[in-house]
Parts: C-alpha cells; structure tokens; sequence
C-alpha cells in the first residue's frame, strides 16, 4: 500500500517549534508505505509557511507543501485528498494529540477491507478542559438526535485513514462543504467529519473506529462558543439536505 499522510496546518508555528514534523518525518522517513507527507497549509499569518519551506522541505523529502488562501481545516483536508499521489490517505492534526506512531493501528485494518478507518477516543477527554468535555457530550447527543451515525462514538478525533478512491467519492457529494470560501478566523467545525461520514454510510463504504491514544493539547485555533454554533449550524444542513433529497449519491 501506498499513503499519503496530509497534514492541516494553520498558525502552528509553536507547534512546529516544538518538533512535531520532526517526529512526522522521522516516523515516515524509512516507511515504505508513506509515500508521501502533504502539509496544507490554511493561509498562516504567522512564520509557519517560511519555517516548512526553509527548515522541513529539504530535511524531509517526502515533504511537500500547499499552500491555500484561508478557508478552515475541512478544506486544507480536502485539498490534500485531491492532491495525494497514495491509494490511501491519511489525515493527522499537526499538534499530534494522538500519536503518529498509532498509525500502525489504523493500518492494520486495511487488511480486512475497510475504507475509512477513524481514530477513537472512545469518550475520553484527558486532560481536557471541563468546557470542551461539555461541548463534546452536548454534540454527541445532538447529533446522534438528529443525523445518528450507526453507532460510532467518536467522530472527531483528528486521526483518520481512507482509501483514496472511496474518499474522492465521498468528497464529490459533498453539500455543506461542497465549496471553499474565504474565512477570516480559525475554523475547525466538526461538520466535515460529519458529513464525510454520514454520507460515507449512505455510499455503504465499510467504516471501522479503532481506540487511540489521545492527550489534550491546548490550542488557539478551537473557540468554544464560535465552534459549537458553527457545527450546530452545519448538522442542521445536513439534516436539511437528507429529508429534502438534496444529496444525490452517486458511488464510482
């Protein structure tokens, strides 16, 4: 198998400085199934973009770099998709909450015929702060109420595997998140994955959710308030979509 892992990355200087491409790269650098590490990068205001271009891209050969205009995570993923050379595609976020090293878990799964493979938490926040803990409980049950997804608990952890040619499909009949637009803050919705996977179930792509290890990491780009509106907003779409037969699927 060949793997493209895409890495968002937006206003993550700190991060990068604390050596997280490094373990990226280290961890892909003699592993014949990574063919590749796409970093997207989300329109950055800070040193992120020059760091990658002058530091990592020439440490790392299988470092590539895009840069897009600022659009939120859900589309520098996309972005990658779109550009990966692998048959799979993986996603990580860049803080490396779960580690890159569980890859080897979602990998595995390949071998019994799962298309998209989800890193889990499995309802466990460690470490994280009681309002995140609550967002996350209040969106469980607001989502399974109106769009439910067959069981899967976690769907937002960002540690997930695809085969390439399922997701393109999926990405194709996209409808909330069918068209970038041009943002002025972070946005780290959880709508994409939510989409993503409820039409991925519509499509009868097989989904499997595996444990991983998960620490929280504090960051900038998550709002709780602006964030929970945010989702709230693209569930109803979703739901709005589904009963009125907006979502035409197709499967390739």
């Amino acid at each position: 198998m060949k793997i493209s892992l895409i890495i968002p990355c937006y206003n993550e200087e700190a991060n990068i400085q604390k050596g997280v491409l490094d373990k990226i790269g280290n961890f892909t650098k003699n592993d014949s199934r990574f063919l590749e590490v796409i970093i997207v990068d989300d329109g950055s205001t800070d040193k992120s973009r020059k760091i990658i271009k002058e530091k990592y891209l020439s440490l790392f050969p299988k470092f590539s770099l895009i840069v897009n205009s600022h659009q939120g995570k859900a589309f520098a993923v996309i972005s990658g998709i779109k550009n990966a050379k692998g048959d799979y595609v993986m996603f990580s976020d860049i803080d490396l909450a779960t580690p890159i090293e569980e890859a080897d878990k979602l990998i595995k799964e390949t071998e019994k015929n799962y298309q998209i493979i989800i890193g889990s938490r499995k309802g466990k926040r460690e470490g994280a702060p009681l309002t995140r803990r609550l967002m996350a409980k209040g969106f469980i049950i607001i989502r399974d109420i109106l769009i439910g997804l067959k069981g899967i608990k976690d769907t937002q952890c960002g540690f997930k595997l695809f085969e390439k040619s399922s997701a393109l499909n999926i990405i194709k009949n996209l409808k909330v998140f069918s068209q970038a637009k041009k943002i002025k803050s972070s946005s780290v919705s959880a709508g994409f994955d939510l989409e993503f996977l409820f039409l991925a179930f519509k499509l009868g792509y097989k989904i499997k959710e595996i444990p991983v290890l998960w620490r929280h990491v504090e960051t900038k780009n998550v709002a709780f308030l602006k964030d929970s509106i945010e989702t709230l907003k693209d569930i109803l779409k979703i739901k709005f979509y589904s009963i009125t037969g907006k979502y035409k699927l197709t499967k390739n």
